[in-house]
């Protein structure tokens, strides 16, 4: 992969890295929470010290443009289907040193689930227990994944396809971190405390994506 790092230092000059949002096909609505990278990106180059462009990318599954990105963000609330080629695309991508988060907005469980079973047959999603690194890198999360915004008041989940110990996968479940990481007001039931704990975790998930 051309953006592996090597180093724990976040003093990142050159090159300039991009973040991207995955295209899918069936009908889901893959462009949903449109300000939430653009404003993640903005808290990752103020507290970490990256130099990620400041406008996400838009990227499908299948082309061979998704390796440019360290990062790849997949949100929506409807159906979402992947052709074989382009499982195999993003099970290579992903086996190579990318990262995918898969942020449920709500509605999202009941398709993405049998997808990525196409991406990794072999591997089922676990629950990461509140002492994961992922929860434990600059910003400190000793309950584990936080509640964003509510839809049925259930417990949020983040959970994970690991291979070979890395966490190649974070699934967030009943927690919608993108929604805080749109712009303050998008929701008026959310909190700037939500939003801040959103943005927070987000960038935990880059730190590890970067570092891993």
């Amino acid at each position: 992969m051309v953006f592996f790092l090597g180093v724990l230092s976040f003093s990142f000059i050159a090159p300039s890295y991009k973040l991207a949002k995955l295209k899918y096909n069936g009908g889901g609505d893959w462009y949903a929470n449109r300000t939430a990278l653009s404003n993640l990106i903005s808290f990752c180059n103020k507290n970490l010290g990256t130099n990620f462009e400041k406008d996400e990318v838009i990227v499908e599954a299948g082309s061979s443009d998704i390796f440019n990105y360290p990062f790849v963000y997949l949100t929506g609330h409807g159906n979402i289907v992947f052709s074989d080629q382009e499982a195999a695309n993003l099970r290579k991508y992903l086996l190579g040193g990318g990262f995918l988060h898969i942020d449920d907005n709500y509605g999202l469980d009941k398709f993405i689930r049998p997808q990525m079973k196409l991406v990794f047959p072999e591997l089922d999603f676990q629950e990461l227990p509140a002492n994961h690194i992922l929860y434990n890198q600059k910003f400190k999360f000793p309950s584990g994944l936080p509640k964003i915004h509510e839809h049925d008041g259930k417990r949020p989940q983040g959970m994970a396809l690991i291979y070979q110990g890395r966490v190649v996968c974070f699934y967030t479940f009943e927690s919608d971190l993108g929604n805080g990481w749109e712009d303050s007001g998008t929701y008026a039931g959310d909190s700037e405390e939500s939003r801040q704990k959103a943005l927070k975790m987000g960038s935990n998930l880059i730190q590890y994506a970067l570092t891993q």
